[in-house]
């Protein structure tokens, strides 16, 4: 008699428990977009929009590091005109990973 009165009494508080722990996961998905997966969609589709409008003349700086400004696009390919020497090198579009369209003032 002890031990089902001890079962009744655990039976509630056990079928709480195990309705938040399943609703946790549930919940934590859209926290989880809000905090990491639409932050990274906006940023992508910024970097897109900044690829479609790059035009010959733009200063841009590759994801190498490398400075330069733009003297010709292709489909995928951007040749650009690197300083002190006026090397001309071809990198890949995707490689652009910033753009200033002004001129900085410095000669």
């Amino acid at each position: 008699m002890a031990t089902s009165i001890a079962l009744l009494a655990a039976a509630p508080a056990g079928a709480g428990a195990s309705s938040i722990t399943m609703l946790l996961p549930l919940l934590l998905i859209p926290v989880l977009y809000l905090v990491m997966i639409r932050p990274q969609q906006k940023r992508q589709k910024q970097w897109q929009e900044m690829l479609a409008s790059i035009k010959a003349g733009d200063r841009v700086t590759t994801a190498g590091g490398i400075r330069g400004i733009i003297l010709s696009i292709k489909d995928d390919v951007i040749i650009i005109r690197v300083a002190p020497d006026n090397l001309k090198l071809e990198v890949a579009k995707n490689s652009i990973a910033s753009v200033t369209t002004e001129d900085t003032g410095k000669p």
